[in-house]
């Protein structure tokens, strides 16, 4: 009996898939229900939604973090400033008006 040596077939292209669609859920969890129009409160204030950017090269570039996954544009109902934010959705946090898409 001889010993065969069988060339290890590696599947990167799927384990690259799976872990960008891991990656994609977690950012999607960490934005929340943020969309564009959506008015939401926190310990910070109360927020309503303009934009919402999952560009890596741009959430970086706008909250100056390499580890930027995305930005969210909001504007302070209260004060009337507008703002970039790259924090992440909260229990702490509420929706006060949703929109739907």
């Amino acid at each position: 009996m001889q010993n065969r040596i069988r060339p290890v077939q590696h599947s990167t292209t799927t384990t690259l898939g799976q872990a960008d669609e891991a990656l994609r859920r977690v950012t999607a969890a960490q934005i929340g229900p943020r969309t564009p129009g959506t008015v939401y409160d926190n310990a910070s204030g109360t927020f309503e939604v303009r934009a919402v950017i999952t560009d890596l090269t741009e959430a970086r570039r706008i909250l100056k973090r390499n580890a930027a996954r995305f930005a969210v544009l909001v504007r302070d109902i209260h004060a009337g400033t507008e703002h970039y934010t790259g924090a992440t959705w909260t229990g702490s946090d509420r929706v006060l008006k949703a929109v739907t898409l």
